[in-house]
Order: structure tokens, then C-alpha cells, then sequence
């Protein structure tokens, strides 16, 4: 079922008729002869000058009242440029307080609304402290209102013949699901007073790659970094001489781990067969570390890996450089771009199991496609309508791209806004993606924006090129996510502790469902709704979020009070 709607802005336009205005006008028609003689004498007293009215003394021009005239005059046009000069520089001035001959930001201030950028005032008032280190971590584990233990465990590393042990593992998914693994791998290794061997980046089987760690970050930078918070070494260690045992013997694994697990879970059962078999690899490994059951100081080691540790290759840097420089020089002079993560591919449309538009034979191809892939889900089909207008509902479709053009324009962006798309295959092509391109003509993605020599030498793997789009979004003026997953989710969180001046766009996909089933809206209507409800959905840190959105949104443990 749709929301309908009515909009009280579309017929409020009230005039009033041609009879009703003469009615109102009637009293000055139809008047007495005193009332004629009181509009002659206005309308005469309406043609005076103004300065006539400042008493009938004036109106007699001797030398002496001619001249005292002109002083007043010239006192009132000083006051008033002074006047219209303080009010100008109040409202277009973001820079007036001084303090030690510095320019500070005025809070009472009102800066305009802008496109691209986030009011100056909201982005003071935290800053990256992921940086510091504690002398010790230490954290109190509660069940029932009751701790039960304490968790400490020092800052300080120790010798390699000091460690516990070395733990191995399996980086699995896609470039952004690695990255988390290996900020978890840090973290855990830490928690066990482990040395870590450096994580292999496993072969996915949607992005079958077979990119290796030293192909995408800098491990030289990663290991020298990370020297005083945890041991990592590039290899396994020579003594131990069957490394193929590593990757396959069950003596060797532990795959117990719950999703989610808390640190103490760690230390009571992987810390005592890493002791005891002195390397173990932990697999699976996805999601296998919680955030608000291990002490903050983990938190904030992860953020330290997220954010400093990792660094892509110095090519990948480079080249990512090179495209941020033509997004912003495309027309001619110095211009903003915004980054624009579309995720509509045919695998995301087909596991979102939501409905969207397009033909009955493209439906029926969908339908055959998920029930090839995702057989349980989709069992005999029959309840999937009812489930896909729930999802919609509640925001977990993907956004279309015709969607997207509606709300970029209702949020002011203009046609000629350059737009850098990072996408993978949109389905549905061109025709799915030509009103995207009509709206909004300078849309352009990297494989048009660099030759195909310069991108030649990144095909080889597809999580560097996947590398690319991720530091374009970084690096943009506005970012605007479509759908949520781990890549939005890193850049939204990078941005907002990198400064969050520059805006990080999340949909409010609820609110759009809503709106655009209502076909009793009007634009002016739509447009009020889509700016108000995102003026708080720019990327700004919020307090509120839920711990598990670490990546996303790193306030708590990894930034501070300005």
C-alpha cells in the first residue's frame, strides 16, 4: 500500500476574485467630499520628499535651515552606509572574532546554507585522537548488572620470544570487508599478546581475485606503524616447515568463534591452543570481534589501523590523484565534484529481493536469476511481493538511478554538477541509467575520465581498482551513498574523522519510498521534504550511533572534544 498525501501548498494560492476586490475597494470610491479632500491631501503629502517630513519649518529654504537640511541629511546617509556595512559583514563574514591576532570562528554567526560544505560551526567540534596511546587497556566484562571479571592488558610490546604465540588469517569478501578483517586481526592479536603474520587477502568468489597484501597497501609503512601497539611479521616463521598444514589441518584452526565475540572469549579459549600449538589460523573470520564488549583502547587500535596504518600503494595514491585533479579541472576552471556510490548491479539488485521498475520479461529474468542463486530465500516465489513492498518501506531497497537523479535535483544540485560515479556493472545498462544521465550530463566514471594505458597496469587486480573509486569518494566534495555495505559505510566514517567539513550524503531511502508513491505531491512540497530531512544526514559525528557503527561513524573511541 502506498501513503497518500495531500499537500496543503498546492492549493493555497488564494486570490481573491475581481467582485471581491472591488468590494475592498469600495470605501475609497465611495466616500464623502471630506474623504475626497483627505486622499488629495495624501496623495499630495506621498509626492513630498522625504526629509519634508521632518517638521514644516523646513519647507521655508532660508540659508540657515538650508544648510542645518543638508547637515542632517548627510549625518543620515553616514549612519546608514555605516549601518548596511556592519550587516553585510555580519551575514557573509564566517571569520570576525580575533583572539592573539588570530581569526577564530563566531558561533553567533549564521553561516549560509551551502551545497558542498558543512556549516563551519558544526565541524569544530571534534577531532581525530585515534592516535593516543594509553599506558595500559583495561575493561570491566558485566553479566546481570555484576562484573564478573577484568580485562588488562598492557600497552607495552613485548620481546618476539615474549609473545604467546602467532595467529594466521584468511582476509575474506571484497576490498572493504578485507580491510575490516585485518583492522580485527590487529586488534585481536593484540588482545592476546600475539604476533600476527600478515593476513592474506583470500579469493572471493564473486570477486575472484587473487590480489595478495603487498599488491594493494603498503606493508612496509603497515608493519613500521603498528610497532609499538602489536609484532607482525610477513611470513610464517622458517622453524615451522609445513606451511600447507597451516591452510588445511583442523589441529590447526579454530572455527569456533562466534560472530561477534568479546575479548574475554579470546583469552579463555583461542589464547590456550595458541599456547599450546604455538601458530593457529582463525577462520572464518568475518565479523569475529564485538565493539562494546571489548575495552575501548581496542576500539580506538582499530581506528588506528583503519585510518593510519593502511595505506595503499604509492601508484594507487597517485593515480587516485590524478583523477580527483580532472574531476575538479573538467570545466576549464577550478570546480567541486561529487562522488557518487550507485549500487545497482545485478547481483545487489538480485539479493536485495526488492521490486523495481522495468518490463514483464525483465522480471521474469530476475525472478529465474534469484531463484537460481538464492534457492531458500526465494522457495516458491509466492511471498516475495509482499516482502518486497515491506522492504521498500523500510528503506533497504537500492536506490534506482532514476531515484537518485529526483533527489540530487530536489536537493538543489544543478544539471551541471560533475558527478564521478563509482559502480560496478548497473543493471539494466544505458537505458537504466539514462535518466540519471539527463538530469545530470557530466557524470563520468574512471575508465572515462583516465586512458585505458593509464588503467592498464591496475586491471590486473580488481580490488586496486576497486582501490581507486575508494579514494575518489574519499577525496570528494560530496559523497552520496545509494545502498548501504562496508565500502559506505569506511567512507562515510573516514570522511567524518578526517574533518567532516565536506559532505557525506546518506539517503533517507524510508522517507523517498514514501514520497515517491504519493502521486498527490507536488515538487514544492517534495523539495521541502528531501531538504529538511537531510539537513541532519550530511556526515556530521553523531553520539547516538549504535557501537557496532564503528566504521561508519568513529566518535566514541577513536575522536575527541575539540
Amino acid at each position: 500500500m502506498v501513503e497518500l498525501r495531500h499537500s496543503s501548498s498546492l492549493g493555497a494560492r488564494g486570490s481573491s476574485s475581481p467582485m471581491k476586490r472591488d468590494e475592498d475597494a469600495s470605501p475609497l470610491i465611495h466616500g464623502s467630499t471630506h474623504d475626497d479632500d483627505h486622499r488629495h491631501h495624501f496623495s499630495r503629502d506621498r509626492d513630498r520628499p522625504f526629509w519634508s517630513f521632518l517638521g514644516d519649518d523646513l519647507r521655508v529654504f532660508s540659508p540657515l535651515n538650508s544648510k542645518i537640511s543638508l547637515i542632517l541629511i548627510s549625518v543620515f546617509v553616514i549612519v546608514g552606509l555605516i549601518s548596511a556595512f556592519t550587516i553585510f559583514n555580519r551575514l557573509n563574514a564566517p571569520y570576525l572574532c580575533k583572539k592573539d591576532g588570530i581569526a577564530l570562528h563566531c558561533p553567533h554567526v549564521k553561516e549560509a546554507p551551502s551545497l558542498w560544505e558543512n556549516p563551519l560551526s558544526a565541524t569544530t567540534s571534534w577531532k581525530p585522537c585515534a592516535e593516543r596511546r594509553n599506558d595500559g587497556i583495561s575493561g570491566d566484562f558485566i553479566v546481570n548488572s555484576v562484573v564478573i571479571f577484568t580485562v588488562y592488558i598492557s600497552t607495552d610490546l613485548p620481546p618476539e620470544n615474549e609473545t604467546t604465540g602467532y595467529i594466521f588469517i584468511h582476509a575474506e569478501g571484497g576490498l572493504n570487508q578485507q580491510r575490516i578483517a585485518i583492522c580485527n586481526a590487529v586488534a585481536v592479536a593484540k588482545i592476546m599478546n600475539a604476533t600476527l603474520i600478515l593476513p592474506v587477502l583470500k579469493q572471493d568468489q564473486i570477486w575472484k581475485d587473487q590480489t595478495k597484501f603487498e599488491d594493494i597497501f603498503d606493508v612496509d609503512h603497515f608493519i613500521d606503524y603498528l610497532k609499538n601497539d602489536v609484532r607482525i611479521v610477513r611470513d610464517i616463521p622458517e622453524w615451522f616447515t609445513d606451511k600447507s598444514e597451516l591452510f588445511t589441518s583442523i589441529r590447526r584452526t579454530v572455527k569456533n568463534i562466534p560472530k561477534y565475540a568479546p575479548a574475554q572469549f579470546y583469552i579463555d579459549n583461542v589464547l590456550p591452543r595458541i599456547k599450546e600449538k604455538k601458530i593457529m589460523a582463525l577462520k572464518p573470520f568475518v565479523d569475529r570481534l564485538g565493539y562494546d564488549n571489548v575495552p575501548p583502547e581496542i576500539n580506538r587500535l582499530r581506528c588506528r589501523v583503519n585510518y593510519h596504518a593502511l595505506k595503499f600503494l604509492p601508484e594507487i595514491e597517485e593515480m587516485s590523484d590524478l583523477l580527483v585533479s580532472r574531476m575538479r579541472n573538467r570545466t576549464g576552471i577550478s570546480n567541486p565534484f561529487m562522488a557518487l556510490h550507485l549500487r545497482f548491479e545485478k547481483g545487489m539488485v538480485g539479493l536485495s529481493f526488492c521490486d523495481f521498475v522495468g518490463t514483464r520479461d525483465e522480471k521474469d529474468r530476475m525472478a529465474q536469476y534469484r531463484k537460481k542463486e538464492w534457492p531458500r530465500r526465494y522457495k516458491n516465489g509466492s511471498h516475495l511481493w509482499q516482502l518486497a513492498l515491506q522492504k521498500r518501506k523500510e528503506g533497504r531497497c537500492p536506490l534506482e538511478p532514476e531515484e537518485v537523479a529526483v533527489i540530487l535535483r530536489a536537493m538543489g544540485y544543478p544539471k551541471e554538477t560533475q558527478i564521478y560515479v563509482a559502480s560496478g556493472q548497473v543493471y539494466g545498462g544505458q537505458n537504466r541509467m539514462a535518466p540519471l544521465k539527463n538530469m545530470f550530463p557530466s557524470l563520468v566514471t574512471k575508465e572515462e575520465l583516465a586512458t585505458k594505458e593509464e588503467l592498464d597496469g591496475f586491471r590486473k587486480h580488481v580490488t586496486s581498482l576497486a582501490a581507486l573509486d575508494f579514494l575518489v569518494c574519499l577525496k570528494s566534495d560530496v559523497f552520496v551513498m545509494t545502498h548501504g555495505g562496508n565500502f559506505a559505510k569506511l567512507i562515510i566514517g573516514a570522511r567524518r574523522y578526517m574533518g567532516h567539513r565536506h559532505k557525506s550524503i546518506k539517503p533517507d531511502k524510508g522517507l523517498m519510498s514514501k514520497s515517491f508513491g504519493d502521486p498527490y505531491m507536488g515538487w514544492a512540497t517534495f523539495v521541502e521534504d528531501v531538504v529538511v530531512t537531510h539537513q541532519t544526514r550530511t556526515g556530521l559525528p553523531e553520539e547516538t550511533f549504535p557501537n557496532y557503527d564503528l566504521w561508519e561513524n568513529p566518535l566514541t573511541p577513536c575522536m575527541c572534544r575539540a
